[in-house]
């Protein structure tokens, strides 16, 4: 079986190497489900680490349909992987309705090509995953990340299952893989298992200070972005 790492930084890529991990996939902000991490941990980690390491591509945190410029910037970074050596690439969008938009996702592969291309939780939306196990393994997918369509894989692990008998594709169990549970996926029959492992350190006290996360910019429905109009106000004013 497959144990990938989800991994946020230079230190927890080296730790999960040390520790017997077969590959990594690295991000930043687990707190919001991953996003692209920057050209420097990309970096540094492919030069420290000898075992494979694919990245995800995610411009922001949020759904996964993307504007024309978030997918501009996603292709760019496809690119920048490729060229220093990345192992495989994680991402994937979905229409508004949550279906899989299959020409970008498609594009996303073909970038790619002909490295490893996994599909992300976004799985976990889709209306019908029987149908859009078809359609992911049709267009070159060869992993797809995915819980079981539940908060946890092992509570969507009968799905997991039946899913994986009816694909080619690799399905990865990932969301509350844990020490305790980890041999269920094994006996199930299930190639591959994606956890990140976390524990906490760095700790230094908030007493007393000013909170810097805002919940306004956590927003699963909907993105943020620069109101052209808002600064034009405030330039104005100054100006």
């Amino acid at each position: 079986m497959l144990v990938e790492v989800c991994c946020n930084s230079l230190e927890s890529a080296l730790n999960a190497q040390s520790a017997g991990a077969d590959r990594i996939e690295l991000c930043s902000e687990l707190g919001v489900g991953g996003i692209t991490p920057s050209y420097g941990i990309i970096k540094l980690v492919k030069e420290r680490l000898s075992i494979p390491v694919h990245v995800l591509i995610r411009p922001r945190s949020g759904h996964f349909t993307y504007s024309d410029t978030e997918f501009e910037v996603m292709k760019a970074d496809i690119g920048f992987c490729r060229k220093i050596g990345i192992n495989g690439i994680v991402s994937g969008v979905l229409q508004k309705d949550a279906s899989v938009d299959l020409e970008r996702t498609r594009l996303l592969i073909e970038m790619t090509k002909p490295l490893h291309f996994t599909f992300h939780r976004a799985f976990d939306w889709v209306p019908n995953p029987v149908k859009t196990l078809r359609q992911l393994e049709d267009i070159g997918v060869d992993t797809i990340l995915t819980s079981g369509k539940h908060l946890t894989a092992e509570n969507g692990l009968e799905n997991l299952k039946k899913w994986q008998q009816q694909t080619q594709v690799t399905l990865m169990a990932g969301a509350g893989i844990l020490p305790e549970n980890i041999l269920k996926f094994k006996k199930a029959g299930l190639k591959a298992v994606h956890l990140s492992g976390t524990s906490f350190v760095n700790e230094v006290s908030i007493s007393r200070k000013i909170p810097m996360n805002a919940q306004k910019h956590l927003q699963e429905h909907h993105v943020a972005v620069t109101n052209a109009e808002t600064i034009r106000q405030i330039v104005q004013a100054v100006k």
